[in-house]
């Protein structure tokens, strides 16, 4: 094991912090995440809460293990894009525009690199 290994872990702990704390916000405070999510015009916004739930979690969970990484990092990604697009592309969501860029470019190294060799992967690279 070697700096670059550890790194690789702490990198993936660090996305997935967002991505957990972001499903929990939104299954404790259910009702409001419909009501923002309505206001902007979502359609369907209770299935797609579910669905950001489920894949923000699986995701995350994917992540902090270092399992199925790539898959998990890249629904991750496919959901960072959609919600940006969504709720995050007015000139007064620059801040968060560009935070989710940066979360975007963290998850394509997890899709480009693996996850590294401490997870649950074998051989860390897959």
């Amino acid at each position: 094991m070697n700096t670059d290994d550890v790194l690789a872990l702490v990198g993936r702990l660090f996305l997935a912090i967002i991505f957990l704390a972001s499903a929990f916000g939104k299954i404790t405070n259910f009702d409001a995440t419909l009501r923002y999510m309505e206001a902007h015009g979502m359609p369907a916004a209770t299935f797609f809460c579910a669905a950001a739930v489920a894949v923000e979690a699986m995701g995350a969970i994917s992540l902090i293990l270092g399992y199925k990484t790539r898959w998990g990092a890249g629904g991750l990604a496919v959901f960072l894009v959609a919600a940006t697009w969504v709720f995050h592309t007015a000139p007064d969501q620059r801040v968060h525009l560009l935070k989710n860029l940066a979360i975007l470019g963290g998850l394509l190294n997890v899709i480009s690199f693996g996850p590294g060799p401490i997870s649950l992967e074998e051989g860390g690279r897959g």
